[in-house]
């Protein structure tokens, strides 16, 4: 296993890193011709030139600097070669759909404001979305950061700067930044390296994930970067294009390691049925986080990767949040997935998880385990109104604190307060510990009240996408006042049917038996209409508020 750093400061780690001997390979899109490999010294070089020219503009310590591009090459040695300044990066999401451009746009420009952006660094393919206005910091390109690595001036190490200012994802108008020291992101790398077992003389990691969220940047980026670990580094488009890539990678570099979000397994489960026989039999963690986690779609992952000798224990379900740097509970590696039954009517009403045994039934919620705090965290569950402990099974939100917690949002003192409850950092997740062991069973803010039950959104959403006809992945439930002035159950689904009545009526009778509740209406909306996160994620309070003020516009 590889032995901690004792720097708190990414610098010295990139430079050890850099002796280490390995590399990182870029393929697809990501590469210039297709595979592209590149030892993290001769990339550690470039980013020193890098830094230097950056270091000319003006940036170093105390700065932030906002990146917009693809997954590249360029960007890579960018990132590292922000941080060499000292100064911290900002990546900028890119735009998940054609459709949402003005979207796009608009939320660029707020988080380059809100995170008071030095200078802008863009990709030529990006840069007529983004065309700078008066009062904007400088815009240039990727390209034009040349300079000689002997002109760089490396800055003191200061574990307490800046290192990342990470925009949680959501639909606000005023996104929050979180702010990430050096100290909080070593303490995250230490222990994740440790809690996964990675060995730099065993394992290989491959990733897809976008760079401008935390699991690709910070897990999957930053961990090889700065412990000297081989990558095999993707773009999200390509597997959003094609899935088969992914454990196609694994196979041909003989990968260990790779994450992603559930959806993601969803997709692979599909690929890897139809796919050529891969040797997968070198991957030792799956991680799944980033969303909530369906059992149901990791048992067909895994199943569809036997044929291709996968380990099923390699399923390593995961729990973790930008607010914490990244990780917060891993499980045992090589235990697999390992599963919560209980009586979902239980759950709902006694706000208890209460163990079911038998098999799975309408009444029964399964609910993955994820695992134990990473060393240098702490996590309780409370009650959301009185801070009270709760006991063990009882149903509580979510609260952590440790080395790697963020201080706080950038420039946000007010939402930072608001975040905190006696030195505990309140997550919103709602969840509850076995046997010490972290359970989510949704968030809480978006638990539907009706008739005195909670009801999940998940459970519903998971419900009406096994419907024929509706979009998998493209449902979103949510609650609002209906009639008598009671919550009730709204269910908007993308689909592509006609018959619309009949599906509707699918619906309905689906969701009543599943959780026991009609919902009071159904729309039914073309592809592409959900609103999600640059992350993919749904945003149900988007769409709810879609909903009330009549923007969807139904099939």
């Amino acid at each position: 296993m590889a032995e901690p750093f004792s720097s708190s400061s990414l610098l010295t780690r990139l430079e050890t890193a850099a002796a280490s001997g390995r590399s990182i390979t870029f393929v697809g899109s990501a590469g210039e011709h297709g595979h592209e490999q590149v030892s993290w010294a001769h990339l550690h070089e470039d980013a020193r030139a890098m830094a230097a020219a950056l270091q000319w503009r003006g940036i170093g310590p105390g700065r932030n600097v906002a990146l917009l591009g693809p997954t590249s090459r360029p960007y890579v040695t960018t990132i590292q070669a922000i941080w060499l300044t000292g100064a911290a990066a900002v990546a900028l999401p890119l735009p998940l759909r054609l459709g949402s451009i003005e979207d796009f746009v608009a939320q660029t420009r707020r988080r380059i404001t809100g995170a008071d952006a030095a200078l802008v660094i863009v990709d030529p393919t990006l840069a007529e979305f983004v065309d700078p206005k008066p009062g904007d910091p400088p815009f240039v390109s990727f390209g034009a950061l040349t300079g000689r690595s002997d002109g760089y001036d490396r800055p003191p190490d200061d574990p307490d700067a800046l290192a990342i200012v990470q925009f949680t994802s959501g639909s606000t108008a005023d996104p929050k930044g979180v702010m990430l020291p050096h100290r909080c992101i070593t303490a995250n790398l230490d222990a994740i390296i440790e809690a996964a077992a990675v060995d730099a003389d065993r394992d290989r990691a491959v990733s897809w994930l976008p760079l401008y969220h935390d699991m690709g940047l910070i897990g999957l980026l930053g961990a090889p970067m700065t412990s000297g670990f081989d990558l095999v580094l993707g773009a999200p488009q390509d597997f959003l294009a094609r899935p088969a890539c992914w454990p196609e990678w694994i196979a041909e570099f003989g990968a260990t390691v790779t994450g992603g979000p559930n959806f993601a397994y969803a997709l692979a489960a599909r690929a890897l049925r139809r796919a050529d026989r891969l040797d997968l039999s070198r991957w030792r963690l799956a991680l799944n986080g980033a969303e909530p986690i369906d059992p149901a779609a990791v048992e067909s992952f895994l199943a569809a990767g036997a044929a291709h000798d996968l380990d099923p224990r390699a399923a390593f379900c995961v729990f973790g949040m930008a607010e914490a740097t990244l990780a917060v509970t891993f499980p045992e590696p090589g235990s697999g997935m390992q599963v919560d039954a209980v009586d979902r009517r239980v759950l709902e009403i006694d706000q208890y998880a209460a163990p079911v045994e038998g098999p799975a039934t309408e009444v029964v919620r399964r609910l993955p385990l994820l695992g134990r705090p990473l060393r240098g965290l702490e996590l309780r569950i409370s009650d959301p109104v009185t801070g009270r402990a709760m006991q063990p099974r009882e149903v509580g939100e979510l609260e952590i604190r440790g080395a790697s917690v963020t201080p706080g949002y950038y420039r946000h003192p007010q939402a930072t307060a608001d975040a905190q409850r006696g030195g505990w950092l309140r997550t919103g997740d709602l969840g509850y510990l076995v046997d010490g062991e972290l359970v989510v069973c949704g968030r809480l803010k978006d638990v539907i009240i009706v008739g005195g039950r909670n009801v999940f959104p998940e459970d519903v959403e998971r419900a009406v996408a096994t419907v024929d006809g509706v979009r998998q992945g493209n449902v979103i439930a949510f609650g609002t006042e209906g009639r008598r002035g009671r919550e009730a159950l709204v269910v908007v689904a993308e689909t592509k049917a006609e018959a619309a009545t009949a599906l509707r009526d699918a619906v309905a009778a689906r969701v009543a038996d599943a959780v026991g509740v009609p919902p009071e209406d159904i729309v039914l909306v073309r592809p592409g209409t959900l609103p999600k996160t640059s992350s993919g994620k749904l945003q149900r309070s988007l769409c709810r508020t879609r909903y009330l003020e009549d923007e969807l516009a139904p099939v």
